[in-house]
């Protein structure tokens, strides 16, 4: 399935985190309504999208330098597999 996937700081960021928390919201790419917010952090963000993802390595690293600066950061029209969604509890019909 085709998501939008757009984060938000939890909490302020500080120079020597390793790990920033975050809320990811999901969106379904074609408008469908279905907004799912997931509580992460980017660690383990940046781990499931090189895991799970066919996203290219300067995409990537585009996205993971916004998580860093804390202003919102945004991947859209992501293939995600009904299996990866279901297991941050997004479920498909």
């Amino acid at each position: 399935m085709r998501v939008n996937l757009l984060t938000q700081n939890v909490a302020p960021t500080y120079p020597l985190t390793s790990s920033i928390p975050l809320s990811l919201t999901i969106r379904p790419a074609c408008g469908l309504p279905g907004e799912y917010a997931y509580p992460t952090d980017s660690t383990s963000l940046m781990r499931m999208l090189r895991r799970k993802t066919d996203l290219p390595s300067t995409v990537l690293k585009r996205f993971e330098g916004a998580l860093q600066t804390g202003t919102p950061a945004k991947l859209l029209g992501v293939e995600l597999s009904e299996g990866v969604l279901t297991e941050i509890g997004y479920f498909v019909d």
